[in-house]
């Protein structure tokens, strides 16, 4: 077998030599002479499964012996009427999520169960009540059968919503002027002339990532601590497993641009001083429906960084989604439960127009549902690039309003700011729009609809009626050009407003970055500047205002009192408290002593260290504080998992970290173990450089919740538990979402079969648990006396 292809691997990999060859284990039950029954070929649109809708690419993809991954949705639906009903934000995201979460908890548990029994592999989605899975066309077919199922829909991946074009990335740190977008829409008026620059609200987007210290960014982070900490549980979540250590990151710069339009400093963002936090629910270029589900749940009720505990009185009071594609329903639900949880949403109209041609907007956007934002230029005009109605979903109307998506200069990763062009740049401008409204009025956060009233009667109409509708709300434009001053001033002002400034009680000097929660009437959170400055309208009532940051105690002010249009300052002083030593020593997955780990104390400035030799680490001055302690091995990191425990600091502090096997998502863990080779028996029928073929497994073989009776071998070193793929040559690094999936990658690389070498397998029984490679070859197990089974192909 030799290398091809690749010029950068001009080796060769004779498979006479042990010292380079590969072999891949399988295991399967102890007992095997019962195969699993071979799936039914029958046609999947039946008289029986007439009252499941099956999505016809679905029936497609399993056509033919194939197999996808789709969903099951259930037809039980949560009432989310208590939501819908209360008047609090925080009350209607915590009536919604703990409704939905229910409804699911009641109606799967019959689903999960049959599929647990069929060993199909799942993952379950509360926000649609929805179940995950991946099969053959007889699972479809069965699933088609169950009276609780109202569909069957693949798995789909959406675009984040391509921009038109984009100019040079400048590396400058500020931008020169207010960008036009701001202006056009007359943000900068708001501020001016309301002192609001959207203080205590909180923007969310579902995206490709945020760089969240991007100089125009990190000060409005939830996560910001102050004083250089940071705290990523509950502020940022990667549904998409691709930032580490629990690190917001961006691999595209979308989500990052997104972002400053909404919050940026430096006049590039509409609401600077709102605070954002994110999900990532895009892969890069793309956003799969399970990452985008994902992300929708944790918007609803954010996570800490592992998924747990979830807090749905965090959830933002807005969030922006500007990605999309097709005209399906999907992602119907998630809007209907965050409008009833009170999260205010905007959506991309899409970029499909041509300037002409009338019902080109895309989904999510095109739902009646959702609150969908075109594009125009700096000079007034309607985008060539702008999606128009009406909607191919419904026939509703498509864009619901118009803003600036031309030429929109933001911020971009590597903290530098790039222009780029679609309907991905506008909608961020709404949501920093909604942004201003709510902090003018407080009464209106989680009120929908009066934020939508307020954006449509302030909006510029525009008379463009060429695909329908009316001069002042048409498919063309929507309710016309954003103008958010018009919105602001028609706002219910009952209001008043609290300012103050915090600062260190031994010097007086001002602290930045301080967090003050607000609990009381319409709680809100906003931090201080940089001159330790902080501003916030609140609805008349009685507040505790409470203040933290990263080496100060927390100081809370009980039974503050505001009445209506009063202007009240509350100054606070905060006492710096001792710091102190946490040392310890890291242990791997043997109990022995791990150089090269990465130690670092979250939700603090203090630098991270590397373990040396001995294992041993000292983080000199540490805050006194609760906090979490992180640990993660140096590449490779073999089978040692990173390491997270809370740390409570009130003295100096000795810890023994043992980190943990590395566990994927479905539980499967990794461990240290000895290996014999294990010669081959039977040639698998391979040849040349692109080959592949399917062999029939002695016993059934459990992969990720799923029964494989075949796998294919390949000439490039992979086992394919899906289908016989070739051209499978470039080794991607692992865990990917893309191509090829349901695999083993044993001997992975650019490989090509000549006439010394062969692609052999090895399956034998053992009597004993303890010698696996003992026992006899055969080429079926069926001995009653078997304690294991296993398979060996090697290259």
């Amino acid at each position: 077998m030799r290398l091809t292809r690749s010029s950068r691997r001009r080796r060769f990999a004779p498979l006479a030599l042990a010292t380079t060859a590969a072999a891949a284990l399988l295991t399967g039950p102890a007992l095997s002479a019962t195969a699993v029954a071979a799936p039914s070929v029958a046609g999947i649109a039946s008289a029986d499964t007439a009252a499941v809708e099956i999505d016809p690419a679905l029936e497609k993809a399993v056509a033919d012996g194939g197999e996808a991954t789709f969903f099951v949705v259930l037809k039980a639906k949560a009432d989310l009427a208590q939501g819908r009903a209360k008047k609090d934000k925080n009350a209607k995201a915590k009536a919604t999520y703990g409704a939905l979460r229910s409804e699911a908890n009641r109606t799967q548990k019959t689903l999960t169960s049959y599929l647990d029994a069929k060993k199909v592999g799942h993952e379950d989605f509360w926000i649609t009540n929805s179940v995950l899975v991946t099969g053959d066309e007889a699972l479809v077919e069965d699933l088609a059968k169950r009276h609780d199922v109202a569909e069957l829909v693949q798995e789909k991946h959406y675009a984040v919503d391509v921009p038109e074009g984009e100019n040079a990335i400048t590396e400058d740190a500020t931008t020169a002027s207010l960008e036009w977008g701001i202006t056009a829409v007359k943000a900068d008026q708001v501020w001016s002339q309301h002192a609001d620059r959207g203080e205590g609200v909180v923007i969310a987007n579902v995206d490709s990532g945020v760089q969240y210290d991007h100089p125009a960014l990190v000060g409005s982070y939830r996560g910001n601590d102050g004083n250089g900490a940071f705290t990523h549980d509950y502020n940022f979540y990667d549904a998409t497993g691709t930032c580490t250590d629990g690190v917001p990151c961006d691999n595209n710069g979308h989500g990052t641009h997104t972002m400053g339009t909404m919050v940026g400093a430096d006049g590039i963002g509409v609401a600077p001083g709102a605070t954002w936090m994110a999900a990532k629910g895009c892969e890069a270029r793309e956003c799969s429906d399970s990452s985008l589900l994902k992300a929708g749940q944790w918007i609803l009720a954010p996570t800490d960084s592992n998924g747990q505990n979830p807090r749905p009185e965090l959830a933002p009071d807005i969030v922006n989604n500007s990605w999309g594609g097709g005209h399906t329903t999907f992602y119907q639900s998630t809007v209907e439960a965050w409008t009833a949880a009170g999260i205010f949403h905007t959506f991309s109209a899409g970029n499909s127009g041509n300037g002409v041609t009338c019902s080109t907007a895309e989904a999510p956007g095109s739902q009646a549902t959702s609150y969908a934002v075109g594009a125009f230029d700096i000079n007034g005009k309607i985008s060539n690039f702008s999606g128009f109605g009406p909607s191919l979903v419904d026939g509703s109307m498509v864009p619901s309003i118009a803003a600036p998506g031309v030429d929109v200069r933001s911020t971009w990763p590597g903290s530098s700011y790039n222009t780029i062009s679609g309907t991905s740049m506008a909608a961020p401008h709404v949501a920093g729009a909604a942004a201003l409204i709510m902090a003018a009025a407080p009464s209106l956060v989680g009120d929908i609809q009066g934020v939508q009233a307020l954006l449509n009667d302030g909006a510029t109409d525009v008379d463009d009626t060429h695909c329908g509708g009316t001069a002042d709300a048409n498919n063309v434009w929507g309710e016309g050009k954003l103008n958010v001053l018009a919105s602001v001033e028609a706002a219910p002002k009952q209001a008043g407003t609290v300012t103050g400034t915090v600062t260190d009680q031994a010097t007086g000097a001002p602290l930045s970055g301080v967090t003050v929660d607000i609990a009381g009437t319409s709680p809100r959170t906003v931090k201080t500047g940089s001159d330790g400055g902080y501003r916030v309208h609140l609805l008349p009532g009685t507040y505790a205002f409470t203040l933290r940051g990263y080496g100060y105690a927390t100081r809370t002010l009980a039974d503050v009192e505001l009445a209506d249009d009063q202007v009240l300052t509350q100054d606070v002083s905060l006492t710096a408290v001792p710091v102190h030593a946490v040392t310890g020593t890291v242990l791997d997955v043997v109990g022995e002593p791990l150089a090269g780990v990465r130690v670092a104390v979250t939700g603090t400035p203090v630098a991270a260290v590397t373990t040396d030799a001995g294992g041993g680490f000292t983080l000199p001055e540490v805050a006194e504080g609760d906090y979490t302690l992180t640990a993660s091995p140096a590449e490779p990191v073999l089978c040692n998992g990173a390491y997270a425990a809370k740390l409570t600091i009130d003295g100096d502090e000795n810890t023994t970290v043992r980190l943990p096997a590395r566990t994927d998502r479905s539980g499967h863990s990794c461990a240290p173990t000895t290996y014999a080779w294990v010669a081959g028996k039977n040639r698998v029928a391979l040849s040349g450089d692109e080959d592949a073929t399917t062999v029939a497994l002695p016993f059934p073989v459990d992969f990720y919740g799923v029964t494989y009776n075949n796998v294919a071998v390949t000439t490039n070193g992979l086992l394919n538990f899906l289908s016989p793929r070739v051209g499978d040559y470039a080794n991607d690094a692992l865990p990917s979402n893309a191509v090829p999936n349901g695999i083993v990658a044993a001997y992975w690389d650019d490989l090509a079969l000549d006439k010394k070498s062969t692609v052999m397998t090895a399956p034998w029984c053992s009597t004993s648990p303890t010698d696996p490679c003992g026992g006899s070859r055969t080429a079926t197990c069926t001995s009653a006396s078997s304690t294991s089974t296993r398979a060996a192909p090697s290259w």
